[in-house]
């Protein structure tokens, strides 16, 4: 397929966003642009195809504004249209990988019986392997991807984004009901406009040189 956007305006909306420290509360993220945004996050990959997390969205005013005393009074949790949550699963079993099995059969076709070593290689690794040893700690970076992918899609729809890992995720796993479904709050990402006042908008981006961070092994 044809690239929908070229190189330069795929660089210049990386190069307008930044970590918005201060949102417009008046301004709200039209359905259909959150619509793509909540299709963007489903589409990240992850490991094995696992997809350990839950994308909780909220919207609820009052809701949003318990949760910033539990991230360190940062306003940026209420003053946005959309806060996102990714919250990762914090233990996996077989019932897990053979729901993806299930899912693989449904879409792709295969049956149980050619996804059958695929299966067992992420037992192996996953279930009964290195990872088993910290399933929060894996299922946490893949969330980071999903990140990642959120906000570059946001700033490509010129939707304001800030990552946080300032925030207490006991307090939000009890706010939105995260432990008893077997998940807990690993990255949170408010969403929607900048304030004008957001002084930090105007600031050149500090980033080390390309080839100090860039090298090629040939």
């Amino acid at each position: 397929m044809s690239s929908p956007i070229t190189p330069a305006e795929l660089l210049a909306a990386l190069e307008w966003r930044y970590a918005t420290k201060r949102f417009d509360p008046t301004r709200r993220i039209p359905e259909e642009i959150w619509s793509v945004l909540e299709r963007t996050l489903v589409l990240t990959p992850s490991s094995y195809g696992m997809q350990p997390w839950e994308f909780v969205v909220v919207t609820r005013q009052d809701l949003k504004e318990s949760l910033v005393p539990h991230s360190w009074g940062q306003r940026q949790v209420a003053d946005c249209s959309h806060l996102l949550v990714i919250a990762s699963r914090q233990t996996l079993g077989e019932e897990d990988v053979d729901r993806l099995m299930r899912a693989i059969e449904s879409i792709q076709g295969r049956t149980l019986e050619q996804t059958k070593g695929y299966r067992e290689m992420i037992l192996k690794d996953v279930i009964k392997g290195p990872r088993s040893q910290d399933v929060p700690g894996w299922a946490r970076l893949q969330g980071y991807i999903a990140l990642g992918n959120f906000m570059t899609v946001a700033a490509l729809l010129g939707i304001d984004t800030c990552p946080m890992e300032g925030f207490l995720a006991s307090r939000y796993d009890e706010a939105l009901g995260l432990a008893e479904r077997g998940l807990s709050a690993s990255v949170v990402c408010p969403a929607g406009y900048r304030h004008p006042d957001d002084a930090n908008a105007s600031l050149p981006k500090v980033r080390f040189p390309l080839e100090a961070l860039v090298r090629h092994v040939v």
